[in-house]
């Protein structure tokens, strides 16, 4: 049970946009320059929409750390964060599974991770106050760089149809 009252937020952020060289394993690759772009744009907006996590849970990957890195230079804060190599091979049962674990004093939760994870989980744990609109946009699926925002009575109460999906923030 939940020790104190009150709405959790949740942000699925898929990364920015990666290169895709040759002879180089998926979990090394690394950002483009447009993708380093997005980042900052996340950042900045996160803090713009006052979302600021008290946590972050990233992949382990390269490109999932470098979107994490560029966009906490743009937030104007320093949270806690934890690199999970668990988070890259996820699909939306792992991370809804990892979420629910959270210490329930985070009131608002980032996880920076990959496609189809974010778009699946947050359409798993849309209940039916959800944006009609926003949630048919994610259940095609999401691009680079854009992340959701669903809401949660806490942590522990996390399960299919918990959650009520408020936005969605496509890059810019």
């Amino acid at each position: 049970m939940t020790s104190d009252s009150g709405t959790r937020r949740l942000l699925l952020l898929r990364h920015a946009k990666a290169e895709h060289p040759d002879l180089i394993a998926d979990i090394q690759r690394p950002l483009s320059l447009h993708g380093r772009r997005q980042s900052a744009h996340v950042g900045e907006a996160l803090a713009a929409d006052d979302l600021v996590p008290d946590l972050v849970l990233c992949s382990a990957s390269v490109r999932t750390r470098q979107t994490w890195d560029l966009a906490r230079a743009s937030l104007g804060a320093d949270p806690d964060v934890r690199f999970l190599d668990e988070l890259y091979y996820a699909g939306s049962r792992a991370l809804i599974d990892l979420v629910r674990a959270v210490s329930a004093d985070v009131r608002t939760l980032l996880v920076v991770g990959h496609e189809p994870t974010m778009s699946q989980s947050a359409v798993a744990l849309a209940g039916p106050e959800s944006d009609p609109d926003i949630l048919a946009r994610v259940r095609a699926g999401v691009p680079t760089a854009s992340w959701s925002l669903l809401e949660v009575d806490g942590w522990d109460a996390l399960g299919s149809g918990s959650a009520t999906l408020r936005r969605l923030v496509l890059p810019g």
